[in-house]
């Protein structure tokens, strides 16, 4: 649906040289964390449907052992405002991926050029039995670029749940790079993501697509215990809906705000 935050505690990791995982010590939890944080969000024209809309975010992530976990829980609404572009729709908005390290399963070091450590990765989101409802499984890494740093890429077949099948591919990527830095330990930082969805059933050529997806590119002020930040998403035909057709305007652009907590 938006974003996709890293936790404050893997800056600094993402912002130096990655180094290859190496679990043939059999320590496989040398580099386990956590973290969790709430995020008060505002969006503006987010597509499809060109909404205005209020809503709070549990944000969480971490290590342990064999498994990566990104997630959040997304509560629409919060006051029940009949006015709300989000009034009688689905309340609630769930979005979870782990990923299973096949460097740590293996105990080997898998990693070639810039790919640093292998996964078998994981993709569920649910939005209630009228909204986005599916499964994802495939072959995900992390992968080293120039300035980034450490970047997750992820490829996925999907399994919809609405349609009772498999119905195409999704390439995923995440990234969170520090750039500025203030004398007192906060920073700014420019992250985001791409999904980009491909090979899906277009049989009804009035609502769908064979391929659409979405950017995030947010600019975000950290501290150690806040964030305050705004991001651009741009849109085309997402979810391989086709625009301005029966599903309305899926290509555009689509502003957000958000202030976070950090526990």
């Amino acid at each position: 649906m938006r974003k996709s935050l890293l936790a404050l505690g893997v800056v600094a990791a993402m912002s130096n040289p990655v180094m290859a995982a190496d679990y043939s010590d059999g320590d496989i939890h040398k580099n386990d964390y956590k973290w969790l944080q709430f995020n008060l969000m505002g969006a503006f024209n987010e597509l499809p449907g060109e909404s205005d809309h209020d809503y709070l975010e549990m944000e969480f992530g971490g290590r342990s052992g064999l498994f990566d976990l990104y997630g959040y829980v997304d509560v629409f609404n919060l006051t029940s405002d009949p006015d709300s572009d989000k009034d009688g729709a689905e309340k609630i908005f769930m979005k979870f991926a782990p990923r299973m390290s096949l460097d740590a399963l293996t105990g080997k070091d898998l990693s070639f050029g810039p790919v640093k450590e292998l996964y078998v990765a994981t993709l569920m989101e649910w939005g209630g039995n009228s909204g986005v409802n599916t499964q994802k499984i495939g072959l995900g890494s992390d992968v080293e670029l120039p300035w980034f740093g450490k970047v997750g890429l992820n490829l996925y077949g999907t399994y919809d749940s609405n349609m009772k099948d498999w119905n195409g591919y999704q390439i995923s990527t995440n990234w969170f790079k520090p750039f500025y830095f203030f004398e007192n330990g906060s920073f700014i930082s420019y992250q985001g993501y791409i999904d980009y969805q491909f090979g899906m059933e277009d049989g009804n050529t009035a609502l769908q697509t064979s391929n659409g997806g979405a950017m995030f590119n947010g600019i975000y002020w950290h501290s150690d215990q806040f964030a305050v930040g705004y991001g651009l998403k741009g849109y085309k035909d997402v979810y391989g809906l086709k625009d301005d057709g029966l599903a309305g305007k899926t290509t555009g652009f689509g502003h957000y705000v958000s202030v976070t907590y950090k526990f």
